[in-house]
């Protein structure tokens, strides 16, 4: 495989990914060979500039299933529920044996919910880092190519 082929398929890869596209155009006359070049070289400066590398991204695949809940949360939300309702049965001179099973269930729930939530935050903090080092990537990867001679809009 040629430099040329190779950044050909690397140019697609890194435009799957992008949120806009990255225009390289040639201002000195370079051939299609040394724009190949050109921007493979100015890929790899940019990879080890910001620490990114959307081929690397492009490779993985997204989860399809939903976020989960951690092992146990259901578990220690039951028994915290169960005690809340244990005291609140206690209390109010209820049942308290009643009051502390409806309350295993409902913190169970509740337990399972918080931690599908926090994990749901979790994947969205983790998403929001990786489009802002692909901004960064994208923006050193121009600068690297306006350097050697190409317009990059």
């Amino acid at each position: 495989m040629k430099i040329g082929t190779t950044a050909l398929g690397l140019s697609v890869l890194l435009l799957g990914q992008a949120q806009a596209a990255q225009y390289v155009f040639p201002e000195n006359g370079q051939s299609a060979e040394q724009q190949g070049q050109d921007e493979y070289y100015c890929h790899n400066w940019a990879t080890k500039q910001t620490g990114f590398d959307p081929t690397a991204i492009a490779q993985q695949t997204p989860s399809a299933k939903p976020s989960q809940a951690q092992p146990g949360s259901g578990a220690r939300g039951a028994l915290r529920g169960a005690g809340r309702g244990w005291i609140i049965g206690e209390v109010s001179g209820g049942d308290h044996g009643d009051a502390a099973l409806a309350g295993a269930v409902l913190g169970g729930l509740k337990g399972r919910r918080d931690s599908r939530s926090d994990q749901e935050q979790q994947n969205q903090q983790i998403s929001n880092a990786q489009q802002g080092q692909q901004a960064d990537y994208f923006r050193a990867r121009a600068a690297c190519l306006e350097a050697k001679g190409y317009s990059v809009k």
